[in-house]
């Protein structure tokens, strides 16, 4: 136990997928493993752990923001022997070629935020996904035709939509980046799998954004996320 999980060592699988949302990964347990125990709801940050094609697998929700999945991933990976988190989350896209509910794989999150600095020391503002993990993500969504958009995005500390001027928000970001998108957690995610030499990488839906001004259904949003998870749970059995 730790003082934010209380699940015993033994029930917390190797593999972990962790949305933001607890009533998501509850979603992810009901609707697609079998033999499900839930192992975690301190704070009602739910985890489960169950099968998935004979694989053990844990779904674990880290909350909104860097200090809070920095937390959790922290200690799943420290005391627990996490070896591998996915993280499954959704996004505000930055450029029209992404449309609404495409998927999207992070290869680097860059943030303005002192996360690193304040765990480590290191003045550190960008960070990556494991390349094998992603080049395995890769080829499981090619082999279920299922098509991904890789690039780098902002771990933001903020919102994007509250803030005050948005195109001097956007203008900050190293141009050379090429910044597709912006969420909130995967920059501590990265940093903190690398600082423990763990794997780790991060799948996003996008929800919205500035480019188009549509409606999405509930239906559409559900398939939409559920192939998402479908991606990261046939990863997950390759591991």
């Amino acid at each position: 136990m730790t003082p934010h999980i209380e699940s015993k060592k033994e029930d917390i699988a190797k593999i972990v997928l962790m949305p933001g949302d607890p009533l998501r990964a509850k979603y992810i347990a009901d609707n697609f493993l079998t033999n499900v125990k839930q192992v975690n709801s301190i704070r009602n940050m739910f985890a489960y752990t169950g099968n998935y094609n004979g694989k053990e697998i844990t779904v674990f929700a880290s909350g909104m923001g860097m200090p809070s999945i920095g937390i959790y991933c922290y200690e799943l990976f420290k005391f627990y022997d996490v070896e591998c988190i996915i993280r499954l989350g959704s996004c505000g896209v930055y450029i029209p070629e992404i449309e609404l509910l495409d998927t999207i794989l992070v290869d680097a999150s860059y943030t303005e935020g002192n996360f690193a600095y304040g765990l480590t020391g290191e003045n550190c503002h960008i960070t990556y996904a494991d390349k094998n993990l992603n080049n395995l993500i890769e080829q499981t969504a090619s082999e279920k035709n299922l098509k991904l958009h890789k690039g780098n995005i902002i771990c933001s500390e903020i919102f994007d939509y509250y803030v005050k001027n948005f195109d001097e928000f956007k203008a900050r970001f190293p141009q050379d980046l090429h910044i597709i998108g912006a969420e909130m957690e995967s920059f501590a995610l990265f940093y903190t799998a690398k600082y423990l030499n763990k794997k780790a990488t991060c799948l996003l839906t996008a929800v919205d954004s500035r480019f188009k001004d549509v409606e999405i259904s509930s239906k559409d949003r559900e398939q939409s996320l559920d192939n998402m998870i479908k991606i990261a749970l046939d990863t997950s059995i390759k591991l």
